[in-house]
């Protein structure tokens, strides 16, 4: 059976050390609203309801991830337009938030920063598909630099500000791992994504129905490394969205094959740790 094209990134679990830290960057700096939470867990989207694209989950004697690690390298939202994505950076820019990087990467701009845990975040929005370009069989996707006077541009009303767009939603999730050969074996022959390119030296970009990635696997910091300790801050859980219940009892079987460990399992959903231990949840 062929992935379905609908398939996506539904959310995000962190592991953070200072909840209200967190909301500060997530609620009240980007944007999200608050859908539900307690004294230690917090879950946002862009429009204050379910189903959630961000959990954050206190743990005050968290550690900061070890550098080599596999894990988190970013989770990448997903602005539904360059003059949304402008808005964000302004805002971002104006609170004199620390950036990482900014780069036209062909399919997408995209906006490189980190929360307060040292979580990478890209924040991005897609060029029109109509502009993607191919080459033998795979989307062509590089790292250039953003015409950030370009973007800015975009925005008319630039002194408007009511939260992140609620179009907004989790584009992809970019990991850090220690074999690729093995994030293939999970991402592609397991769970069915495409390669849609393995032109970036150590890098494998994955996904369904033709989107340039819904998942990036790199071993740029972590080859032949081990998982982050239990207590790191950074990523728990990420959950992939799959709307055929055949398909979701077709990858059970296949990770079951693998070898892979099933960690539980709910009606039409389950998760699994893949061969870094990263969790990930499958859901209808």
């Amino acid at each position: 059976m062929k992935i379905p094209d609908e398939t996506k990134i539904q959310s995000v679990d962190l592991r953070v050390k200072d909840i209200e830290r967190s909301i500060g960057f997530y609620s009240d700096l980007l944007g999200f609203k608050v859908i539900s939470g307690d004294k230690d867990t917090v879950y946002l989207s862009a429009t204050g309801e379910k189903p959630y694209l961000i959990g954050l989950h206190e743990d005050k004697n968290s550690i900061p991830k070890p550098r080599g690690t596999t894990g988190l390298f970013h989770t990448a939202i997903r602005l539904p337009n360059r003059s949304e994505l402008a808005r964000v950076f302004l805002r971002l820019f104006e609170s004199k938030q620390k950036f990482q990087g900014f780069s036209d990467h062909l399919v997408s701009e995209a906006i490189y920063l980190a929360d307060p845990d040292e979580n990478g975040i890209e924040l991005y929005a897609d060029k029109p598909r109509s502009e993607w370009q191919y080459k033998m069989g795979q989307v062509e996707m590089d790292t250039l630099p953003l015409d950030l006077s370009s973007l800015t541009k975009e925005l008319k009303d630039r002194n408007i500000w009511s939260g992140i767009h609620q179009n907004t939603d989790i584009g992809h999730i970019h990991l850090s791992v220690s074999d690729l050969h093995k994030a293939q074996e999970v991402y592609s022959m397991a769970v069915g994504m495409n390669i849609t390119s393995s032109t970036y030296p150590g890098a494998l970009f994955f996904s369904a129905g033709g989107y340039h990635h819904h998942i990036g696997t790199n071993v740029w910091q972590s080859r032949n490394d081990k998982p982050a300790p239990e207590n790191s801050a950074g990523l728990m859980n990420f959950t992939i969205s799959i709307p055929d219940s055949k398909y979701l009892d077709d990858i059970k079987a296949r990770i079951t094959e693998s070898g892979l460990q099933v960690l539980a399992e709910e009606n039409n959903s389950f998760s699994f740790l893949d061969f870094d231990k990263i969790k990930i949840t499958l859901t209808l």
